[in-house]
């Protein structure tokens, strides 16, 4: 395969053509991904889908529209069109394709689309990341609570509202995978502004909610939640889970929480949960993990490096963390299926109720 006479051979013989063609394609993607990733970018700031999204226009109004010259607009056009992101019709008109619509209805992808720019520049020299010689990221700023920084209200403001608007994607589709019959009172720990908790309320009209964090962002939660509507029925509680967690629940979510954490941390939060449940009570856990099938690259090169970044946590796969659920107390430990599991995967454990 290394050899660059078989790779030309491969290239023109009938059998072997469509599969060098395919890596060949698969390459040049790994090196333009950012690229690609860019040309994205740019349609979300200048509102491309938006200015599509009552339907299409030609190539000049759009060039108008976007305050481009006609040349880089149509290079921007054609550049998203090559990606499905919009589509070209007869008479120089463009519309609106499947991928730009799903951003259009989706908030939480504009944003992190936007967020990644830190990323990016965190990236700027893998290797001296890999070494842990590239010094403080912007990820580590961004998230401070990863490196153990004391969080205050503005430093929670922009991750709190990133949370926020990302969480509104999955949320509905972790409780369609759960069991919420019977729960009486729900907590959701390191629940951010709220957005699952808000999800969970039209669930569970006669249950207790809680939403537990960092005191910053409980504090922002409940102004929130207040003018969402909500927030008379769910009770905001600041504090660190390394000191513990309120006792009482029958129903603990921890949704995208464990993957920020390196594994002591995420041990002592599961043992924490147990002590704080109440005897057959259950835990929720969600979130992306290692090893999805279809979707390898998320967990192992996005998740692996982006937490590498951030300084704290790693991806995990299921049997990982149904064994660190196990050894902290839980029983029956069972994934649930999700809608979209490259977003979210569900695991239901369970206390005994002994």
């Amino acid at each position: 395969m290394a050899s660059p006479c078989f790779q030309r051979w491969a290239a023109g013989f009938p059998l072997t053509r469509h599969i060098a063609r395919r890596n060949t394609r698969t390459l040049f993607d790994l090196c333009a991904g950012f690229v690609y990733a860019q040309v994205l970018t740019a349609c979300i700031r200048l509102d491309l889908f938006g200015k599509l999204a009552d339907g299409p226009v030609t190539g000049a109004d759009l060039a108008l529209r976007l305050g481009l010259a006609p040349d880089k607009a149509r290079t921007l056009l054609l550049a998203a069109c090559s990606l499905d992101l919009i589509r070209e019709l007869p008479g120089d008109r463009f519309a609106l394709a499947d991928l730009g619509a799903a951003v259009t209805g989706n908030p939480g992808i504009a944003a992190m689309v936007e967020h990644h720019a830190l990323l990016y520049a965190d990236l700027a020299d893998p290797v001296a990341l890999l070494r842990g010689e590239s010094g403080p990221t912007g990820l580590s700023r961004y998230w401070p609570y990863a490196g153990g920084e004391p969080v205050g209200s503005e430093a929670a403001a922009p991750y709190g509202a990133l949370m926020g608007t990302s969480q509104g994607m999955i949320a509905q589709d972790i409780l369609d995978a759960c069991d919420l019959s019977g729960i009486r009172h729900l907590m959701d720990v390191g629940g951010g502004e709220g957005a699952f908790i808000a999800a969970a309320a039209a669930r569970l009209p006669n249950a207790r909610l809680t939403l537990f964090d960092l005191p910053a962002v409980a504090e922002r939660a409940r102004l929130r939640l207040d003018r969402a509507g909500p927030g008379e029925r769910i009770v905001c509680r600041g504090g660190s889970f390394h000191a513990g967690l309120p006792e009482g629940a029958d129903a603990i979510s921890l949704v995208r929480v464990l993957h920020d954490h390196d594994d002591g941390v995420v041990q002592g939060l599961l043992r924490a949960a147990f002590a704080a449940l109440a005897p057959g009570g259950r835990l929720i856990i969600a979130e992306p993990l290692a090893g999805t099938p279809g979707a390898e690259p998320v967990g192992h090169a996005y998740f692996g490096f982006y937490l590498l970044a951030m300084g704290s946590g790693r991806p995990r796969t299921a049997e990982e963390l149904s064994h660190m659920a196990q050894a902290a107390g839980f029983e029956r430990v069972k994934e649930h299926k999700t809608r979209r599991p490259l977003l979210a995967r569900v695991l239901l454990a369970h206390k005994s109720g002994i």
